[in-house]
């Protein structure tokens, strides 16, 4: 199993239930993928991680998983059912059988950088956990921003953090019957689109920071504010499309969860927040899931705008920020002046995922995402026997259908190494 988000744990749990060994392999220090940033999860708005970390931890406590974290694939060779896979595995400078996540290095170490887990929002330390309800719990020391100044050695009674010099990168070989290639995605970097002045304009933020605001988990502790000035906002405005349907950027492609995850945020705004003032602009809203409908339905009930257009421009006035939309629906020109500002971007392949479909020998489609000789009736095959792709290495999905393909993926592998066996 490559990439060790919702769709990996689901698959590695599927064929390890049935008896077959996985090795599950991830090249962040954690297990969970982007599902652990969410607060809540549409259109039933349970919590995310009160979904995902029970997976979590049946995937660390299983007697037929083991997971790999901070690993990558360098090379492949083989067949089905017996393939030979090439894994580096990258240094933690942690004795991970000694460490037990106490979080006291973390504690006392000086150094403050910017935390992706947190979308850039929050920091972190130059020792670490990515978030409190990581697997393995085990802390990563980021070595390019260590100063070396001793604390965290001298603080941690178990000896559990190395020097430089004990802990180096390992390459090691795995025998497999079969490969699930579940590596995820990537969101759009909405500095792409320069016309909504992302990163020049404070409260222009995109949707996964906003996510990790309003997570209670998250670095403000659950308060939307805006980041100019830390107030609370009386206004906010939505951008659909951010990256998706747009041929200019090469992306023509739907993201397919963008529509969705927008209402979600809003409705959880709107209910904590009923003064505030929500409209969310777009091209088309895409409600086309079981009970989508309806939680489009419960959003206008509770009062949140939808205006069928999107802006030219965003731009930073004396008062704030002003955007001019045409309403396509009526034809009127409307003129904005939000507090804040989120992009909903779009989705796209990993980070790295042409070199893995190298190394793999697989093919990937004009977009980047892997590719399928027959999508419409077996979706999970590549054209290499043996070797399957879910979730949203595949293509931009949900949650519920990224779980549904990896079951299916999952199927496929388990008769493979039945067949080997």
């Amino acid at each position: 199993m490559i990439g060790a988000g919702v769709a990996g744990i689901q698959a590695a749990l599927d064929i390890a239930n049935h008896g077959v060994q996985v090795h599950l392999i991830e090249r962040e220090p954690t297990i969970g993928g982007h599902m652990a940033m969410l607060d809540k999860t549409f259109p039933t708005n349970d919590c995310s991680m009160c979904i995902l970390s029970p997976k979590m931890v049946d995937v660390e406590r299983h007697p037929l998983i083991r997971m790999h974290t901070c690993t990558e694939v360098v090379g492949i060779e083989g067949e089905v059912g017996n393939f030979s896979i090439r894994l580096v595995h990258h240094p933690r400078y942690i004795d991970e059988e000694r460490c037990n996540g106490c979080g006291d290095c973390e504690e006392i170490c000086p150094v403050e950088v910017y935390n992706r887990f947190d979308a850039g929002i929050g920091v972190r330390k130059a020792i670490y956990k990515p978030h409190a309800q990581i697997v393995p719990n085990v802390v990563i020391r980021d070595r390019e921003h260590c100063i070396d100044c001793g604390l965290c050695y001298e603080v941690c009674d178990r000896d559990a953090i190395l020097h430089d010099d004990e802990d180096r990168e390992q390459e090691f070989t795995l025998t497999v019957a079969s490969i699930v290639i579940t590596t995820g995605y990537e969101t759009f970097n909405a500095c792409g689109k320069p016309q909504y002045a992302y990163l020049k304009i404070p409260d222009v933020i995109s949707s996964m920071e906003l996510e990790r605001m309003i997570n209670a988990s998250g670095p403000t502790g659950g308060t939307l504010r805006r980041l100019s000035d830390g107030a609370p906002p009386k206004s906010l405005v939505f951008i659909q499309c951010v990256g998706s349907r747009d041929v200019a950027q090469g992306r023509p492609y739907c993201s397919c969860v963008c529509c969705m995850y927008a209402i979600k945020n809003a409705i959880l705004i709107k209910e904590k927040n009923p003064d505030i003032d929500v409209t969310i602009c777009y091209m088309d809203i895409r409600a086309y899931g079981k009970g989508y409908e309806e939680y489009y339905n419960r959003a206008e009930t509770l009062g949140i705008r939808f205006l069928r257009g999107l802006p030219g421009e965003i731009h930073e006035t004396a008062d704030g920020m002003e955007m001019q939309i045409e309403n396509t629906e009526t034809g009127a020109v409307e003129y904005l002046h939000p507090d804040l500002v989120v992009l909903s971007v779009g989705l796209q392949p990993a980070n790295g995922a042409e070199e893995l479909a190298a190394r793999l020998g697989i093919p990937y489609d004009e977009t980047g995402f892997f590719s399928s000789p027959d999508p419409k009736v077996a979706p999970v095959t590549t054209i290499r026997p043996g070797i399957y792709v879910a979730g949203t290495a595949a293509s931009p999905k949900d949650i519920p259908d990224s779980v549904m393909q990896a079951e299916a993926a999952a199927m496929r592998a388990f008769t493979d190494a039945i067949r080997a066996a």
